[in-house]
């Protein structure tokens, strides 16, 4: 497994106080040699040194060599194959790394990506209608991105490899600990289909806030490497804890003018509360789709122009 001078100076520097991606994407574009790095960092910590900071990357580069056959490989700011990011995002929500196994060329630009996400416990119209709208996406030769949580996000997976499509998944937990573990089987088929898993951590959580903080990222993640989001369905956050990290890929979605759409009947689920969030969406300017119906949607390509594809 290569791991470059630059994932390992990235993810060093953010073991120093005052620092995070933020100060990563602003000040580093790979590259940079550990004395310039370090001469840098002293402005917000005045312990770094150069010793240390080696020291740092040597265990980092232990860590890394010792999560083995998990990961196919490791990706920072700097390096070829580190995705494009979407001129809308901000330099706090910008990734330095990203860990992953099987195709990374699949985020390599977001173009002919598709997020679709929703709620864990859809009815059976929710994800009849969920699967009908992947469909008809993937015949269009869109890769599905979700994040392989229960529900709607292993619909979006599990109908994409049955149509023999691509789709990438975001985690919330390193590639070695699958969340949920019942979709493990799953992952690796993603991978062996010619998919992709994609994790910002290759360390786990050492508190219930970090667990719950790392979702909301993810969240981010979905809505940053697609050119469209598409809700099945949610619960929105006046339902108390019933809720998905669907509100934080569509909020995400519209910060970085992603297009959104939510599959709905305006009849039909006028009174569901399942369908909360995909009200709320719709008055802030998210377009329909109509699960029976022939629609264009208007995703991202090539930054700010618009490309039309219909399903």
């Amino acid at each position: 497994m290569l791991i470059s001078d630059n994932v390992l100076n990235a993810l060093a520097a953010c073991e120093y106080r005052g620092i995070g991606k933020a100060w990563i994407n602003k000040n580093l574009r790979g590259g940079e040699s550990i004395a310039q790095i370090v001469g840098l960092i002293v402005d917000k910590d005045v312990s770094a040194d150069v010793e240390g900071f080696e020291r740092r990357r040597v265990a980092i580069k232990a860590e890394i060599s010792a999560l083995g056959d998990a990961i196919d490989g490791v990706v920072a700011i700097g390096d070829a194959d580190f995705p494009d990011i979407q001129q809308g995002v901000k330099d706090g929500d910008r990734p330095i790394a990203l860990f992953y196994k099987g195709d990374i060329s699949l985020i390599k630009k977001a173009a002919g990506n598709v997020a679709v996400i929703g709620l864990l416990t859809p009815s059976w119209q929710i994800e009849d209608d969920e699967r009908e709208v992947v469909r008809k996406l993937v015949r269009q030769g869109k890769c599905i991105v979700s994040g392989l949580a229960l529900g709607c996000d292993t619909i979006s997976h599990r109908e994409t490899l049955d149509c023999a499509g691509k789709t990438v998944a975001f985690l919330s937990s390193p590639l070695t600990e699958v969340n949920p573990p019942s979709n493990r089987p799953l992952a690796d088929e993603i991978v062996k289909r010619g998919g992709l898993l994609v994790s910002e951590y290759f360390r786990g959580v050492h508190s219930k806030r970090e667990f719950i903080g790392r979702y909301a990222e993810r969240d981010r993640l979905q809505a940053m490497f697609a050119d469209a989001v598409v809700l099945a369905a949610s619960y929105s956050q006046k339902d108390y804890g019933k809720d998905s990290g669907s509100r934080f890929a569509m909020g995400k979605a519209a910060e970085y003018g992603v297009p959104r759409y939510v599959i709905y009947d305006s009849i039909r689920d006028a009174v569901n509360p399942m369908f909360n969030l995909s009200r709320e969406a719709i008055a802030a300017g998210a377009k329909i789709i109509k699960p029976d119906g022939d629609v264009k949607i208007a995703g991202l390509s090539g930054g700010k122009s618009q490309l039309e594809f219909s399903i």
